[in-house]
């Protein structure tokens, strides 16, 4: 029996077999153990998923030994990258910036591989700036019975809307296509505010700069502000580094405590090692604030010995099925706990106020909604699933936790 557990260790599963493959006959060969098993088969790259969705208890496939940048290639729309689907985030920065460009946005956290943070929709903020899933232009996706179909919006487009963000349901996804950008330069500063002058601010904040999110801490009551704003292109810039792997501490410029600047890889994102558990909402962006000064109350009155923080971010509208940014702009508000500590309470609480303001919970994060509930605020969820069955009529890629979430 092998053991697996998520980042935080509060998720855990015992699957039946465990395979790292380093080409698509290894990606095959899971593929046709699982069937001559008769279970169920799940790709798992980080593992950083708060909730159960890479779970399984029959084959799990670690994506570990397949990662790299294929090609970036020019086109009419700028640049697409194709990456292998194991490849980290943070993996992802060097060797896109040495081609000259960079990914459009990326999470607060890099330690994901690419197709994990797309098939569960990882995102960072930024009201103009859709998650990780909208930079998607292509998948190559190995099927149940062992094909391997390329798909976009012109070919395929079916199970391209499934695939995109697939909840690992629909198959072995080895390569996407990423649209990326000209590589770039970000300045971010950070501060501490009082949390009514954060909020009676907002509006201002948000649309000052490309990215804008804040972090209240409750023990505290403060909330620690971080603005990412993008700077003019520099003579040079277009120039491809002679390095190959430039030194991250001359990268980044620190221009006093408060203000760094540098390559937007070195920059969006944090290192948060401390282990936890996390629920995260998406509300409708002229919800947000009220939203979360109900939470802000409820957090004071019933657990005010809370010190983690809650976080609040942006997301662009976009036309995923079940992305949870669908066809609004969108405010995500998360809420964080101890792995020591039981988190149910505490997100009991939080999702009953996120569900007075019609809150979609992220595909990667502890929530508590049943298949019917996710239909009905979710207009692609059961479209979703009819696509999912066609190109997987058999449910090879169904573990019992996505299958108790089915309409």
């Amino acid at each position: 029996m092998h053991s697996w557990t998520n980042w935080s260790g509060r998720q855990t599963a015992d699957p039946a077999l465990i395979v790292a493959p380093a080409d698509r006959a290894g990606f095959r060969d899971a593929l046709t153990e699982a069937a001559a098993r008769r279970v169920p088969v799940r790709a798992v790259g980080a593992s950083h998923s708060h909730s159960r969705v890479a779970a399984v208890d029959g084959v799990l496939v670690d994506t570990d030994r397949w990662q790299g940048v294929i090609d970036v290639r020019r086109d009419d729309g700028g640049a697409v990258a194709t990456v292998r689907s194991g490849t980290r985030i943070h993996a992802l920065g060097p060797p896109l910036h040495r081609r000259g460009v960079a990914l459009v946005n990326q999470g607060d956290i890099d330690r994901q591989s690419i197709a994990g943070a797309t098939a569960t929709g990882t995102h960072g903020t930024g009201p103009t700036l859709g998650s990780l899933s909208t930079s998607v232009v292509g998948l190559r996706v190995l099927l149940a019975d062992g094909s391997e179909v390329a798909c976009d919006p012109g070919s395929e487009p079916d199970l391209f809307a499934v695939g995109r963000q697939s909840l690992g349901g629909v198959g072995l996804v080895t390569e996407i296509d990423l649209r990326v950008r000209d590589r770039y330069r970000l300045e971010e500063r950070q501060w501490t505010a009082d949390p009514e002058d954060v909020v009676a601010d907002l509006d201002r904040l948000i649309a000052g700069t490309r990215h804008f999110e804040f972090f209240w801490v409750p023990d505290r009551d403060r909330c620690a502000c971080k603005s990412l704003a993008e700077l003019p292109a520099e003579p040079g810039d277009e120039s491809l580094p002679a390095d190959d792997d430039p030194d991250p501490d001359t990268d980044v410029e620190l221009v006093d405590k408060r203000t760094r600047r540098g390559w937007s890889h070195r920059i969006i994102s944090s290192i948060r090692d401390d282990l936890h558990t996390e629920m995260e909402y998406a509300v409708p962006a002229d919800a947000g604030p009220a939203c979360f000064a109900e939470l802000r109350e409820m957090v004071g009155s019933r657990f005010s010995d809370l010190f983690w923080p809650i976080e609040y971010r942006t997301l662009a509208p976009d036309d995923i099925l079940i992305g949870v940014s669908r066809d609004r702009p969108t405010v995500t508000i998360s809420v964080h706990q101890d792995v020591s500590i039981d988190d149910r309470p505490l997100f009991e609480a939080s999702e009953e106020i996120f569900r007075r303001y019609d809150g979609r919970p992220h595909w990667g994060k502890v929530h508590y909604q049943t298949g019917a509930e996710l239909a009905a605020i979710h207009p692609g969820w059961r479209h979703w699933w009819e696509l999912r069955d066609r190109y997987d009529p058999d449910g090879r890629f169904v573990t019992p936790d996505l299958a108790a979430l089915r309409p």
